[in-house]
């Protein structure tokens, strides 16, 4: 394995097997750099590279039966739609957990089930299932809670819901700790005792197969609407698209490309998506972040509303709040990126000596810390903790990481010091006395250091193949496709072009972004990067001289015209490449 030193990162060069890559080329009609990546990513035999390019209901879909639980809580459900009882779900403020709750909704309201939802404020009540909220329901007459995207860890509501004769069914996806509630049903393939073969849904994955279930053993069609709300649910929550997921988010690309909701509709005007056909890529950076402004900064219940309405006029309305909160919230994320990166160049977060970034304040608000958590591991390839200090000396927070450091179970490891947590191996929630801060900061350190080496700590990037400039052409973009949709665990591919130059020198826009012209082999390409002010000086300095980029390869739309775009990620001046065992 080979790495080539960027200027910001170690590159990972794919490997290479010139008779291996050439023969997937020719058997799946496909262009050498779309097959060299097929080949870098372990996709290397027949068996392995259909499964992976044919998507197919019979082949990815499991039988929702498989899970755990689901079939007791399908029944549970059809009983109280039977009796006329009160179920009342209970959903979480990010787009999962919106999706989720609006999936439930429109799934169950045909069936003339009494039914309500309930998402909580990230503020005022915090995160998931709470005792108070199963004691209210109780009040009011319900006698199911149904939890989509939380509950995992509802161990006291658990009981309470018990206490009041309330069956509680939990549907999640995050990760159990090593005992799970007391319900009357608990739906999560990450269960070690469920034999459902795929684990890696998000939690409107986990609610859309028990709505499957129940459809099923109902011999109706699930509404349409249900596969836009998985699409955008499974997209917001960054879970691998592989698997079923890849599966049903294609199913799912296929439907909202033909017929679009009033809200997606909105949504699709708010973001300026003009582009003839919206991929996965749209919907996780136009679409989706516009709900989850929602759910971050206001009521997230309008957000639901919004989803499943059917009035124009006031799915218009939200759509208008939406755009303005996401506006705000994009202010809010800047700002507190911003005050991190001033607390790193003044050296009070030493990044060259400390191996994890913790900073906490009571200005910023619980609901864009997760985002600028998620900025600093790319900026710096650190796992960062952002908390928010609240009034009765309770810090609540996001944590992101690296590959490398599980950070579920490194607070598992440390829960002595927490209130609670949750969530993933790279993304978590906490909240943890103020003053266990420090020691928190101290054991985390303590575990990297046990854990990884420096290289580790080295930032990265995993090069698929390489192309040159006159490959970009329409047989590429076409055999690209093939490998949609991008996301986590199936990046949008990243190439190294060799020996490139300027042909004038680059424009530094808005202090942030780089704009030139590359050429190579005849050939004239615009390449642009975001959010790297610090390659104009490097690209001014290199003048006419060649050099090596890592760039993903895209189209740009603009007044119905398609032209190809290069998205820079690195340079590297030098060739020199080095050997891993040397680090």
């Amino acid at each position: 394995m080979q790495f080539l030193r960027g200027q910001k990162y170690f590159w990972k060069l794919p490997p290479f097997d010139k008779k291996q890559i050439f023969s997937i080329a020719s058997s799946y009609n496909l262009s050498v750099p779309i097959a060299h990546t097929l080949f870098s990513r372990g996709y290397v035999d027949k068996k392995l590279i259909d499964e992976f390019l044919f998507s197919s209901f019979e082949k990815d879909v499991s039988d929702a039966v498989q899970l755990k639980d689901a079939q007791k809580a399908v029944d549970r459900i059809l009983q109280a739609i039977k009796n006329k009882e009160k179920i009342l779900i209970v959903g979480d403020y990010d787009v999962d957990g919106i999706t989720s709750s609006a999936l439930m909704l429109i799934c169950l309201l045909p069936l003339h089930a009494r039914i309500n939802f309930f998402i909580p404020n990230r503020v005022k009540d915090g995160y998931g299932l709470a005792t108070k909220v199963v004691e209210r329901a109780g009040q009011n007459g319900y006698s199911v809670i149904i939890t989509v995207d939380n509950g995992i860890t509802a161990f006291e509501p658990a009981l309470k819901a018990k206490e009041l004769s309330i069956d509680l069914i939990i549907t999640d996806h995050h990760r159990p700790h090593d005992h799970v509630p007391d319900a009357f049903a608990i739906i999560n393939p990450n269960q070690v005792d469920c034999a459902y073969p795929f684990k890696l849904f998000a939690g409107v994955g986990v609610i859309f197969k028990v709505m499957s279930l129940l459809y099923k053993q109902l011999k109706k069609e699930l509404p349409a609407k249900a596969y836009e709300l998985l699409l955008l649910g499974t997209i917001a929550d960054v879970v691998p698209l592989l698997g079923e997921n890849r599966f049903w988010v294609r199913h799912g690309l296929n439907y909202i490309n033909k017929i679009q909701s009033k809200s997606f509709l909105a949504l699709k005007k708010n973001g300026k998506i003009q582009k003839p056909y919206i991929d996965s890529t749209d919907i996780g950076f136009n679409i989706t972040p516009q709900i989850n402004a929602l759910g971050r900064l206001e009521d997230s219940r309008q957000a639901v509303g919004f989803l499943i309405g059917s009035d124009s006029a006031q799915v218009q309305e939200v759509a208008r709040v939406l755009f303005e909160l996401n506006q705000a919230r994009k202010d809010i994320e800047k700002d507190v990126l911003a005050q991190v990166v001033a607390l790193v160049e003044q050296k009070k977060i030493d990044v060259e000596r400390e191996n994890i970034i913790i900073a906490a304040s009571t200005s910023w608000p619980p609901g864009v810390i997760g985002l600028v958590a998620s900025r600093l591991v790319g900026l710096y390839g650190k796992p960062t903790i952002l908390l928010h200090l609240t009034k009765n000396g309770i810090a609540k927070g996001s944590c992101r990481s690296i590959a490398e450091f599980n950070m579920f179970d490194a607070l598992n490891a440390n829960a002595d010091l927490l209130n609670q947590f949750g969530g993933h191996s790279q993304a978590a929630g906490l909240s943890l006395p103020i003053d266990n801060i420090p020691k928190l900061k101290e054991k985390l350190e303590a575990l990297i250091a046990q854990q990884l080496s420096p290289f580790d700590l080295q930032q990265k990037i995993v090069l698929d193949a390489q192309v040159t400039l006159p490959d970009v052409n329409n047989k590429f973009f076409d055999d690209l496709n093939h490998l949609q949709p991008f996301g986590h665990g199936n990046h949008q591919p990243l190439f190294h072009i060799d020996e490139v130059v300027l042909i004038q020198p680059p424009q530094l826009l808005k202090n942030a972004h780089v704009k030139c012209s590359i050429f190579a082999d005849g050939i004239i390409k615009p390449l642009m990067f975001f959010n790297r002010p610090e390659v104009f000086d490097l690209l001014i300095a290199q003048n006419q001289e060649p050099f090596t980029i890592a760039a993903t390869v895209g189209q740009n739309y603009w007044n119905g015209k398609t032209t190809v775009q290069l998205y820079g990620t690195d340079i590297a001046i030098s060739k020199e490449a080095s050997n891993d065992n040397n680090h």
